[in-house]
């Protein structure tokens, strides 16, 4: 690689003052398939190299698969409708609306040039077509795409400009009609899309992705979906035309205000020929609508699964490696405090080891409270640090029991620096002090994994309901101010009035009262109802998953106590808030003492007190102990197990609802997965990989971050071990024979 930007394919050195020839500029690196042109770097149709850039090589072209067929609609809108209209009375109110409104006919060279920028339109939009079906090159086909939408919006800011001097309407009396703000709407979407396409194409040259749009079956099925919702829309208006007698740009504006079910009632249609049309038109259109928020969600989902929620649960996985400890010796260095002097140093490494656990934390208090004071509930250490000084010469790493040394005043900038830097007393002490995560065990990993998955999904849910209002608060109020504009001289709408009509329009009420009536507000209307009403649909699932979920939770809360008491729901509640639960545990212990006290003593019976002792906590089983452990039964019986095994989670993979299993059951799963895996010997001779036997809880190869559920995970596993015993069965039999 390094070879390659000092020496071209002859070997001559390009840093010197020769002219290069094109066979030194232009190389060819056979390895990793990728042709190089300077800076440029083109990959080929399909590669295994790394892509990044996401946003550019998956967004950007949904984006544009989305927003161009809408600019397609209105620049058919602008081409059929007439650009300037006379006003009844001069333009007076109340007679000079701009419905009322009469055509004035268009120069030729202006209807030519429409009918060319639309023809330009629908050339890029066809040839992106052809790229996501790959029927033709991408380096091609993204370009004719790029540039055939950058002349339609040329042309159409030409002939924008050229009326506007040489044809523009003599007010009061005359206005533009909606076909020229369609024009405008129209070329505004054909500029962000060729830009947003011209992104897409640097990201290919710079070698971020193959030259390809990497989409999904959904996506696919998103920008199939979107093209027939504007063909049913564009066709269904022109019908109306002809049916209801409205202009095409009224006739398109009926149309979406149908589709929407919103329905102010401004427009209606006028006979039983047009009702009858409204039938199959409202029903197929909302079927379409509806696919199509329902594929948009999917995607944004998924857009924001790759690149927040991966990110955020990869964050509280280091948080929890960061703040966990397994022994009382990490936990003084982590707190910063002087190592551990026992004062029998002749006892063996192995029984200090066993001894120091933080699992008789509590039993040897003392050593460590000389420093603070220690709070211990579950898996949850706090450590609060003693203001005094501790005794000179005790030493330790984070500073506690350091021998006391001058204090040197220190400048304003040399104190933030260090705070900046966290080498400041305050800072150590507020590290110190920083609750600490008790993973001594594998069943504590396990428990920590299914919180922090707990903790992402929370997450994602909140997060997509914040994005989600975010959207639709931007949308309703930079939509309001447009509307306030649009329609002051005709309605005095106020700001208040045009927040109003915004939230009764993505709502889907229409009362009517309000309703867009210029011509600019009309067209606008259209666009913005088209991405707001969308927008809202998908704000509404969000807030099922999330506020109405907590409503209903609530809900049952107070049945369980009220109307419909649950059994066990005092239990719950008590293992819920351990402190209550232990303050009643001692309070009932104390009665019961007092109660013994007033019976008089007896003995206890040698076997209770036998089975009284409590097992020691390092002998109980873990998962590890359990799996690695010489099986009782003998492979056989294993074998017969993991076909059970498989039937049972082939049939989890039926429910509704991804299965998430207990930790007793990953033990059976992760002892079937693993009593026939091969030694490595055996591995290196076959010189096959033998599937993930082992793994982390907390790490990378953890089988609660995988892409699939847990289900298809362990029966992936679980048919993994079930191969490689049989092929075992089958080598020994051949041995045998």
């Amino acid at each position: 690689m390094e070879d390659d930007k000092e020496t071209g394919n002859n070997g001559r050195s390009l840093t010197g003052g020769l002219s290069l020839t094109r066979t030194e500029v232009s190389t060819f690196n056979e390895e990793d398939g990728i042709r190089r042109i300077g800076t440029f770097k083109l990959r080929g149709k399909t590669d295994d190299l790394p892509q990044d850039w996401w946003f550019a090589s998956t967004a950007i072209p949904l984006l544009a698969a989305t927003i161009g067929p809408m600019a397609n609609v209105l620049s058919i809108a602008a081409l059929i409708s007439k650009w300037r209209v006379t006003l009844p009375n001069n333009g007076q109110l109340p007679e000079g609306t701009d419905s009322a409104g009469i055509d004035i006919p268009d120069p030729h060279w202006e209807v030519i040039l429409n009918a060319i920028s639309l023809a330009c339109g629908f050339l890029g939009n066809f040839a992106l077509l052809l790229n996501f079906t790959r029927r033709v090159r991408y380096i091609v086909a993204l370009p004719m795409t790029i540039i055939a939408w950058y002349f339609a919006t040329s042309i159409l800011i030409g002939i924008v400009v050229a009326m506007n001097k040489y044809a523009a309407p003599i007010r009061p009396g005359q206005t533009y009609s909606q076909g020229f703000w369609h024009a405008i709407l129209a070329a505004v979407l054909y500029l962000i899309s060729s830009m947003l396409l011209m992104v897409n194409m640097l990201g290919y040259f710079l070698g971020h992705y193959p030259q390809h749009f990497d989409l999904d079956d959904d996506q696919r099925t998103l920008i199939l979906q979107t093209m027939m919702f504007f063909i049913w829309l564009a066709g269904g208006a022109g019908v109306f035309s002809q049916l209801c007698y409205f202009n095409y740009a009224d006739a398109l504006y009926f149309a979406d205000v149908t589709v929407l079910t919103i329905g102010f009632g401004d427009l209606v249609p006028p006979d039983d020929r047009a009702r009858g049309f409204v039938f199959p038109f409202a029903v197929i259109g909302i079927i379409f609508l509806g696919l199509m928020i329902n594929s948009i969600r999917k995607f944004a989902s998924s857009m924001s699964k790759e690149k927040v929620i991966k990110a955020h649960q990869l964050h509280e996985r280091e948080r929890t490696f960061g703040r966990s400890v397994t022994s009382e010796k990490e936990l003084r260095d982590r707190l910063g405090l002087p190592p551990r002097r026992d004062s029998d140093s002749r006892r063996p490494s192995s029984a200090f080891r066993k001894q120091s656990t933080v699992g008789t934390l509590k039993d040897r208090r003392t050593s460590l409270e000389q420093y603070g004071h220690f709070d211990v509930h579950g898996r949850t250490i706090t450590f609060h640090e003693h203001k005094s000084k501790a005794p000179a010469g005790s030493g330790g790493r984070g500073g506690a029991g350091r021998t006391h040394k001058p204090k040197v005043p220190l400048s304003r900038d040399a104190k933030m620096q260090m705070r900046a830097a966290g080498k400041d007393a305050h800072t150590r002490r507020q590290s110190r002090r920083e609750k600490l995560i008790l993973l001594k065990e594998e069943k504590d990993r396990f428990d920590a994994m299914r919180e922090i998955q707990s903790n992402t999904s929370r997450f994602k849910q909140y997060y997509a309901l914040a994005m989600s209002v975010m959207a639709f608060g931007i949308l309703w109020c930079v939509g309001a101010a447009v509307f306030m504009v649009a329609e002051h001289r005709i309605q005095d709408m106020s700001y208040f009035d045009a927040l109003y009509f915004c939230y009764v329009s993505l709502l889907t009420i229409g009362y009517g009262d309000l309703a867009p009536k210029s011509n600019a507000g009309k067209p606008f209307f259209i666009v913005w109802s088209l991405v707001a009403v969308p927008t809202m649909t998908i704000l509404i699932s969000d807030m099922g998953d999330t506020v109405v979920a907590a409503v209903n939770r609530g809900t049952f809360t107070l049945a369980d106590w009220t109307v419909m008491p649950k059994a066990g729901r005092w239990r719950d509640f008590l293992e819920a808030h351990p402190q209550l639960k232990e303050w009643l545990e001692r309070k009932t212990k104390e009665r019961e003492a007092k109660k013994r006290i007033a019976r008089g003593f007896g003995l206890q019976n040698p076997d209770e007190e036998a089975n009284a002792i409590e097992e020691p906590e390092d002998a109980k089983p873990t998962l590890e102990k359990l799996a690695e452990e010489v099986p009782e039964v003998t492979e056989h019986e294993l074998a017969r197990k993991l076909a059970l095994a498989i039937k049972r989670v082939a049939n989890d993979l039926h429910f509704p609802r991804p299965k998430k299993y207990s930790y007793e059951e990953w033990v059976e799963f992760t002892r079937l997965i693993r009593f026939s895996r091969n030694t490595p010997e055996e591995v290196v001779n076959e010189e096959e990989e033998e599937g993930l036997v082992e793994w982390d809880w907390i790490g990378e190869d953890s089988p609660m971050l995988a892409d699939i559920s847990e289900s298809e995970w362990i029966l992936d596993r679980l048919c993994e071990s079930l191969n490689r015993y049989t092929r075992k069965m089958a080598k020994d039999v051949s041995l045998i024979s």
